[in-house]
C-alpha cells in the first residue's frame, strides 16, 4: 500500500489503542464477578486492576523510547501480539495468580499510545497531524467508557471470560493489518536504549503506585507505605542523576524541561487526578442503596448507562477540537476541557438527588475529557522534535495515570472516611470528595494557561537526509517540526 494512503493506518492505530484503553476499564465492573469465580478474596481480586495499572506505567515510557529507536511499526506490531498473548491467557486463566499475571503482560499495551502518536506525526500530511492526533485521542478517551458501559451485558448475557476473548479476535486482525500495511516510519533516533535508565524509571513509578493503589487496605501509616513512598523520592532522585549523566538518556530531562511540555504535563497530572478518580467513584455512588440517603441503587449495567453520556461527550468534544485546534490553539481547548471537569465535579457535589442529574454532569465532564484529552497531545507533539515524540507523549500518558492514581486514592480516603452502621459511606464523604476534584480540575485549568503560546511550523514526514543527527533533543534546521515560543503574554 502507498506511504500516502493513511486511513487504514489510522484506522489500525485507533484500534489498538482503543482495544488497550477499554482493556482498563471494562474488568472493573466485574472484579466481584471474578472473586467468586477463582474463589478469592476481595483484596487479591484488585490486583487484576493494580498490576495492569503498574505495567501499563512501566511499559508505556519505555516502549515509547524504543519505538523511536528501532522503528515504531515493528514495536507497534510486538506490543499488539503481547497484547493478543495477554488476552489469551486472561480468558484462560484458571487461577486469580494466572489472571493477574495475564494482565501485567496486557499493561505493556499502554505503548500502543506513544507508539500511535508517533507513526501519525511520521506518516501522515503536516495538515492532517493535529486533527488526526484529537480523533485518536477521542478514541482513547472514548475507550474507557465503552468499557464501563459494555462490561455489564457482556458479563451478564455470556461470562466474564469474554471480556478478554473478544479482544483476542479484534487484536489478531489488528496485528495483521499493521504488519502488512503500516508503513516503518522513516526517522529513528540515534543512540540505545538507556537500561539503567528504564530500570530506574520502573522501579520509582511501581514504588509510587503501590502503595497509592493499596493504602486503604495496608493504611496510610503502615511500614508498607512509608517505606514504598521514601523509596519512591530516593529511586526517583537516583533516576534523575542517571538520565542526566546518560550519553542517551531514556527520558530526555531537556525536553521535559520544555516551558510547553511541563506545563502539559501539570495539567495531565492536576487532571487526571479528577478523571479517573470520578471514573473509578461515580460508578460506586449510583450503585449504593438508596436506603444509605444517596444513590439509586443501580446494577453495573445501569450504572454503565448512567456514564453514557460521558461516552458519547468525550468522543464527539475530542473529534471537534481536532477542527478547533488550528483556530483557537491546542492552549485554550485544555483550559476549557479543564473548567469543564471542574464545572461538572462542583455541580455534582451539591446536584446528585436524581439520575438526570448525574448523567447530565457526566456528560460535561464528558466534554472536558475529550477536550483535554486530544490538546494534552498535541501541545506535546507539537513541542518536541519528532524522534522524541514516543517518550514524551508515553511520560505524558504516565503522569496522567500518576495524576489519576494521587486523585483516587485521597478521593477514597475522603469517601471512606465516615461510614454508617450498615458499612456505607455517608453522603458528606461523596460530597467532600466531587469537591476536592473540582479543586484538582480547577487547578489543572490555572496550570494549561501557563502554557507558552506556540507557533508551529510542520514539514511534510519525509526521510532524514543522510547524515542528519537527532542525539540533542534540540529542534536544528533538519528536523521535521520547528517550535517557537513567544514570550508575550501567558494568557
Amino acid at each position: 500500500m502507498p506511504r500516502t494512503s493513511t486511513r487504514l493506518t489510522f484506522a489500525v492505530l485507533a484500534t489498538g489503542a482503543g482495544v488497550f484503553s477499554m482493556l482498563q476499564s471494562l474488568i472493573a465492573p466485574a472484579l466481584p464477578t471474578v472473586q467468586h469465580e477463582l474463589h478469592t478474596s476481595q483484596s487479591t481480586a484488585t490486583w487484576v486492576m493494580t498490576a495492569y495499572l503498574l505495567s501499563a506505567s512501566v511499559f508505556t515510557p519505555i516502549l515509547g523510547r524504543v519505538g523511536d529507536l528501532i522503528g515504531k511499526k515493528r514495536t507497534l506490531v510486538a506490543v499488539l501480539v503481547t497484547v493478543l498473548v495477554g488476552c489469551l491467557i486472561a480468558a484462560l486463566a484458571p487461577t486469580i495468580g494466572v489472571l493477574i499475571a495475564a494482565r501485567v503482560v496486557q499493561g505493556i499495551g499502554g505503548a500502543l499510545f506513544p507508539l500511535s502518536f508517533g507513526i501519525i506525526r511520521d506518516e501522515f500530511d503536516a495538515a492532517r497531524v493535529s486533527p488526526s492526533i484529537s480523533n485518536l485521542s477521542a478514541v482513547i478517551a472514548a475507550g474507557g467508557g465503552v468499557g464501563m458501559v459494555a462490561a455489564g451485558p457482556i458479563v451478564t448475557a455470556l461470562d466474564y471470560r469474554w471480556l478478554f476473548w473478544l479482544p483476542v479476535g479484534v487484536v489478531a486482525v489488528t496485528a495483521l493489518i499493521a504488519l502488512r500495511y503500516v508503513p516503518e516510519s522513516p526517522g529513528r533516533a540515534e543512540g540505545r536504549v538507556n537500561w539503567l535508565g528504564a530500570v530506574l524509571l520502573s522501579a520509582w513509578l511501581v514504588a509510587l503506585l503501590l502503595p497509592l493503589s493499596q493504602a486503604t487496605r495496608w493504611g496510610w501509616g503502615s511500614s508498607r507505605v512509608v517505606g514504598l513512598f521514601a523509596a519512591a523520592v530516593v529511586l526517583f532522585v537516583l533516576w534523575l542523576l542517571a538520565e542526566a549523566r546518560s550519553r542517551s538518556p531514556l527520558i530526555d530531562l531537556r525536553i521535559m524541561r520544555l516551558p510547553a511540555v511541563w506545563t502539559t504535563n501539570t495539567a495531565a497530572l492536576l487532571f487526571g487526578a479528577g478523571m479517573y478518580a470520578i471514573w473509578s467513584f461515580l460508578p460506586a455512588f449510583v450503585q449504593t442503596p438508596g436506603s444509605a440517603g444517596y444513590g439509586f441503587g443501580a446494577s453495573v449495567t445501569e450504572s454503565g448507562l448512567l456514564m453514557l453520556p460521558m461516552l458519547v461527550a468525550m468522543f464527539f468534544s475530542g473529534i471537534l477540537s481536532g477542527r478547533l485546534e488550528p483556530v483557537v490553539g491546542a492552549k485554550k481547548l485544555l483550559t476549557t476541557g479543564a473548567a469543564l471537569g471542574a464545572v461538572a465535579c462542583g455541580f455534582l457535589a451539591v446536584w446528585h438527588a436524581e439520575q438526570w442529574q448525574v448523567a447530565f454532569v457526566s456528560g460535561v465532564f464528558g466534554l472536558g475529557i475529550g477536550l483535554a484529552f486530544a490538546s494534552m497531545a498535541n501541545l506535546i507533539v507539537g513541542s518536541v522534535p519528532p524522534e522524541q515524540t514516543g517518550a514524551a507523549t508515553g511520560m505524558n500518558a504516565n503522569i496522567r495515570t500518576i495524576g489519576g492514581s494521587v486523585g483516587a486514592a485521597v478521593t477514597s480516603v475522603l469517601v471512606t472516611g465516615h461510614l454508617q452502621p450498615s458499612g456505607l459511606p455517608e453522603a458528606s464523604g461523596y460530597t467532600q470528595g466531587f469537591t476536592l476534584l473540582a479543586v484538582l480540575c480547577l487547578a489543572a485549568a490555572l496550570a494549561a494557561l501557563l502554557v507558552p503560546v506556540q507557533h508551529v511550523r510542520r514539514m511534510s514526514a519525509v526521510p532524514r537526509a543522510a547524515g542528519a543527527t537527532a542525539t540533542d533533543g534540540v529542534t536544528r534546521p533538519d528536523q521535521e517540526t520547528t517550535v517557537t515560543v513567544a514570550p508575550g503574554p501567558r494568557g
